[in-house]
């Protein structure tokens, strides 16, 4: 299985995965410039890891995964998904899913496109989500 995730990650990287792993980098990248925008920039590094090689990994809510409400899982991570959304997350949204339907043109693309849209999912509201491994 672990070769079969190598194989797909580089294909995923040469494919669309290098070009929007750099717009998620460049999203942190924008967010560091304010004080509030540095949990954002934090959380577009992580993501923009994971789209960089997506294939091992998923995205998972934080409440889900602790069992327990954080800053991020409430009412301050709603606002922030707003404001995420109407600032980044539309734009990396649309770059997904371009990248998406540009994979399902061919057979062997359709798994790529379906990680493209599990993405862009992720890139509308990335407040209160998490990255972590497959088992």
């Amino acid at each position: 299985m672990a070769i079969l995730r190598l194989i797909f990650n580089i294909a995923w990287f040469v494919l669309g995965g290098f070009i929007m792993g750099l717009a998620w980098w460049l999203a942190g990248l924008l967010c560091f410039i304010s004080i509030i925008g540095i949990p954002f920039g934090r959380a577009c590094f992580v993501i923009g890891e994971m789209t960089f090689w997506p294939f091992g990994q998923e995205q998972m809510n934080r409440r889900h995964l602790t069992g327990q409400e954080d800053l991020g899982t409430g009412a301050f991570g709603t606002v922030g998904n707003i404001i995420w959304f109407l600032l980044f997350g539309i734009w990396l949204a649309i770059g997904h899913i371009t990248h998406a339907l540009a994979c399902f043109v061919t057979i062997i693309g359709i798994p790529f496109g379906i990680q493209h849209l599990k993405l862009a999912m992720l890139s509308l509201t990335p407040i209160g989500q998490t990255v972590v491994a497959k088992a």
